[in-house]
């Protein structure tokens, strides 16, 4: 048998490029900005409210923090379709994508 091949994807252009698909996201580092749900083309992810024992967050007006009482979770993995669109626009560098096989 020979190599194992691997998903590739040809743009309107012609040019042969290999779709890196998500395979985890760090919900620990992750502030719940919003950003990469909202540049989802395909709904694999879910905004989640962290659960919050006793904290009082009406002591300041704070805006810096960036929405730290929640986080993004992967809700539909399977249906990613590679474009990276969640990581480069993650400031905290949370995603973790990985090309995949080609199926039998």
């Amino acid at each position: 048998m020979g190599a194992e091949s691997i998903i590739t994807g040809i743009t309107r252009g012609g040019t042969v490029w290999t779709p890196q698909f998500v395979t985890a996201l760090n919900e620990e580092k992750c502030i719940g900005c919003g950003r990469c749900f909202k540049v989802c083309p395909r709904d694999v992810l879910t905004i989640v409210q962290r659960a919050v024992d006793d904290v009082d967050f009406d002591d300041d007006d704070d805006d810096d923090d960036d929405g730290d009482n929640s986080f993004m979770t992967l809700t539909n993995p399977l249906d990613c379709i590679g474009c990276e669109a969640c990581s480069r626009v993650c400031p905290k560098a949370c995603f973790t994508h990985a090309e995949l096989p080609l199926a039998a």
